[in-house]
């Protein structure tokens, strides 16, 4: 891999959220929100910390691209570098758009770097707590500065707390799942930003989350994180993540027996490919 700077791309993501998304938070006006597809909107925030995060990163590694997801809301196209480049950035300028627009402080600026079909290095920024999560390849998961392991402290099924979204579950698996969820001390809906869900299983707010739509920006960044720390990342089938975005689900744990424990409980023998 061609060297990076990790305390550099910190930079940028910092830079990027005072300066293009900060301003902004509970500023926007009404023509500075658009729906991009049903239930998906953008602010020119999104945009404008995508243009500056997509500069700076060029230049630091001139003729890798950049895949950001506004770019790829244009041009789907550029999904394929993913696959066919030897290395790419991924970019999520604003993860949790929609809290942003609401005016909730859970959003985040992610970046992470791609070689070979594989996520070796993110960043993850969350200004509105000053926190700033980095992970390497090989090399661990930190927080400004701080090493990061998974808590472990809970494992039993009647402890253990939990994010599942359930508008992003088909009918077919709201029937298994739902039902299910009774089991454990507790599941939420989530913050809808991963840069704050896959922190909350690290740090022990909660030990496991279920995703159903897999976005390439939305989870290389925190499946590097969470996994560099300890815990686990995989499809509910036990096969691992991949940045292919048409396939469906992400079970999170904070260990390999929580896994177990709340793949058995949603699932049961009935998961499949």
């Amino acid at each position: 891999m061609r060297e990076i700077d990790i305390d550099k791309v910190g930079e940028v993501v910092r830079e990027a959220a005072e300066v293009a998304i900060a301003p902004r938070f509970r500023q926007l006006a009404a023509h500075d929100i658009e729906e991009k597809t049903p239930g998906e909107v953008v602010t020119v925030a999104d945009r404008e910390a995508e243009t500056m995060i997509a500069a700076r990163l060029r230049e630091m590694l001139p003729g890798v691209p950049v895949v950001g997801e506004e770019a790829v809301a244009l041009d789907a196209t550029l999904l394929d570098a993913l696959r066919t480049e030897p290395m790419a950035w991924l970019v999520d300028p604003l993860d949790g758009t929609v809290n942003f627009a609401n005016g909730d402080p859970h959003w985040a600026v992610m970046v992470a770097l791609v070689r070979e079909g594989e996520t070796v290095a993110s960043w993850i920024h969350r200004h509105t707590d000053d926190r700033l999560y980095v992970a390497e390849r090989g090399s661990g998961a930190w927080c400004d500065g701080l090493r990061l392991t998974c808590a472990t402290g809970r494992s039993a099924l009647a402890t253990l707390r939990g994010a599942v979204l359930p508008r992003f579950l088909t009918d077919e698996e709201r029937a298994r799942i739902v039902p299910a969820l009774d089991r454990f001390e507790r599941v939420s809906d989530g913050y809808t930003c991963a840069g704050y869900e896959y922190p909350a299983i690290i740090e022990g707010e909660q030990e496991f989350a279920l995703f159903q739509r897999l976005l390439p920006w939305d989870h290389a960044p925190g499946t590097l994180l969470l996994t560099e720390a300890g815990g686990v990342a995989r499809r509910p089938d036990g096969s691992p993540l991949t940045l292919d975005h048409t396939r469906r689900g992400l079970l999170l744990a904070s260990s390999e027996t929580v896994w177990e424990t709340v793949r058995a409980t949603l699932y049961g023998s009935a998961c499949k490919e």
